[in-house]
């Protein structure tokens, strides 16, 4: 295990203000970046979506709980396995009660959406504790139509916005996502999608680690050797 260089304080102050500015600099890109992402075309969502709730059949509008937009967390869940994927797991173990109000506070509502049915979903919830929006797609397009359900025999195979990669796949295969929504009265539009690490944004346990001298603690990391024990870059935080 290696450990940073000891410095001085004056060093060490030397250093930070160097990466402070590039620091800045991912701030202002990060910026320009999500101007240019509000400012992506939208999709109107002609097909009648049905999903299953706890008050029953409900379609996507009423996802919104009539608020302006929705965030969807595409879980994986396929209908034969009694637990959810233990990756969508850890993020949605970081999606707080406090969560949800500030996205309410800004007329957004939150909710995941997976392909199990129902009854497995809420079985599975309770024995987590969570009490965040969850719905049932099973029987419905809308994880195909969201590539997130890789299936070849259902239509072509595509994954953050790729079709290469998946040339092997014979059956059908979760993936995990977030896509999001925007209503104009009772018309739905679809504005954004995101997959793979752009969904570690959930709770942000990664971005605290980075700000540690061990980091994520995982063995993709620079530099070599930091944490003992590195594990690979499974986002499920399993010890």
């Amino acid at each position: 295990m290696t450990l940073p260089r000891v410095a001085s304080r004056d060093e060490w102050l030397a250093a930070r203000k160097e990466l402070l500015v590039k620091e800045k600099e991912l701030t202002r890109r990060r910026d320009e970046l999500s101007a240019d992402r509000r400012r992506l075309p939208m999709v109107r969502i002609d097909k009648e979506y049905t999903f299953d709730g706890p008050t029953g059949r409900v379609g996507l509008l009423d996802l919104f709980d009539g608020r302006s937009q929705l965030i969807v967390g595409h879980f994986m869940f396929d209908p034969e396995w009694d637990d959810g994927c233990s990756s969508c797991t850890a993020g949605a173990d970081e999606m707080s009660s406090g969560h949800l109000e500030h996205l309410h506070a800004r007329d957004t509502t939150f909710a995941y959406v997976s392909r199990a049915p129902l009854a497995r979903i809420e079985s599975y919830r309770a024995r987590r504790g969570w009490t965040f929006p969850w719905y049932s797609s099973h029987g419905s397009d809308f994880n195909h139509d969201f590539h997130v359900t890789l299936d070849p025999a259902v239509a072509p195979v595509e994954y953050n916005f790729r079709g290469d990669g998946f040339d092997d796949l014979e059956s059908s295969t979760e993936m995990p996502g977030r896509s999001s929504f925007l209503r104009d009265g009772d018309t739905v539009f679809h504005t954004y999608s995101v997959y793979a690490r752009g969904l570690e944004t959930i709770g942000g346990s990664y971005y605290l680690l980075e700000e540690t001298a061990l980091g994520r603690q995982e063995d993709w990391e620079e530099p070599k050797g930091r944490a003992a024990g590195a594990r690979g870059a499974v986002p499920n935080f399993a010890t």
